[in-house]
């Protein structure tokens, strides 16, 4: 008898560190999402402009070839790459984190810049031009793999800089909670998205109550204005995530302008508020983490058009964008 209450209590001890473990991973995971959110809202601002276009019978499918891309970047390729960096080159975390930050700062810049200066891209619109509506569509969800890619790339080294330094499969865990949590959460608001239009059109024609049928109306005249506005806060988050994550690399490297004035300067506009000093304080760094975002993405937009791009296209054989 006092054998099966010793089994018994270790078993409990047992459990009680797999509680304490499971409620460390989703502590960790919740941190580590939470630094995410800038590129989150990029990408479920950008997706539904992949499958815009196409007949609403193949949106869902397309989606749930975007999602199973998403989840093979992060589980199969990402996560053991952020492990073998955390723990054999855990120098590699800023630059590259300042690499995507970069990228983040373009994006935006690039699409205010075309916003302001409205130009054509021969090479989208050479894509564009695709007789084969199944090629179209491979070519649009390879498309939208490729951008969930860097993104993904940016999610996990984001998450991987929070977690705390522990044993390899804690952030193995971590990262696998926050690579799932993530990807069903935006593409799930991105089917959610997609569909509201339909799901409108549904309620203004076959409800039976008229207050239902006007939700349906509203719902169907409304998603065009929530992309617009899903876009237009995408963009500021890449440029304020973007300006924050190389802000914050330069000032790991000894280069402390601007990490400083912006620091001094958020914390002045904090002090002189009676009420929310937290939020100003956010607000203020953000606003100018984003103004340098733009400004940097602005300048590396002839590099990445001029250079990068012609040099991607000459090793892959694809037009360059301009």
């Amino acid at each position: 008898m006092s054998g099966l209450l010793a089994l018994l209590d270790d078993v409990a001890g047992i459990a009680k560190v797999a509680a304490a473990s499971v409620d460390d991973v989703a502590a960790a995971a919740a941190k580590a999402g939470s630094k995410t959110a800038g590129v989150l809202i990029d990408d479920a601002a950008v997706t539904p402009s992949y499958v815009t276009g196409f007949k609403p019978e193949r949106e869902l499918p397309m989606i749930w070839k975007i999602t199973r891309g998403s989840f093979f970047n992060k589980l199969v390729i990402l996560l053991p790459v952020a492990l073998l960096l955390s723990n054999f080159l855990p120098q590699a975390i800023t630059p590259l984190l300042m690499l995507g930050g970069s990228y983040l700062c373009f994006e935006g810049a690039e699409k205010v810049f075309h916003k302001l200066f409205p130009h054509g891209d021969h090479a989208v619109e050479q894509d564009m031009d695709i007789k084969d509506p199944a090629h179209l569509e491979e070519e649009k969800v390879s498309g939208a793999i490729k951008t969930d890619f860097i993104l993904s790339a940016e999610i996990m080294t984001l998450a991987l800089s929070t977690i705390e330094t522990g044993s390899v499969w804690m952030e193995a865990a971590t990262l696998a909670v926050v690579a799932i949590g993530v990807t069903v959460a935006v593409y799930g608001t991105v089917a959610l998205i997609v569909k509201a239009d339909d799901v409108g059109l549904h309620l203004a024609s076959k409800a039976r109550l008229g207050l239902t049928r006007a939700f349906g109306r509203g719902l169907v005249k409304g998603m065009p204005y929530l992309l617009k506005l899903l876009s237009f806060v995408g963009t500021l988050a890449m440029l304020w995530v973007g300006g924050n994550i190389v802000i914050h690399g330069l000032h790991d490297f000894g280069l402390h302008w601007p990490y400083e004035p912006i620091k001094h300067v958020a914390e002045q506009a904090a002090y002189a508020v009676s009420s929310g000093a937290g939020f100003v304080k956010w607000f203020v760094t953000a606003l100018f983490d984003g103004i340098f975002g733009l400004i940097y993405g602005l300048l590396l937009i002839p590099v990445a058009t001029r250079i990068v791009g012609p040099l991607i296209a000459k090793m892959t054989g694809k037009p360059a964008s301009h």
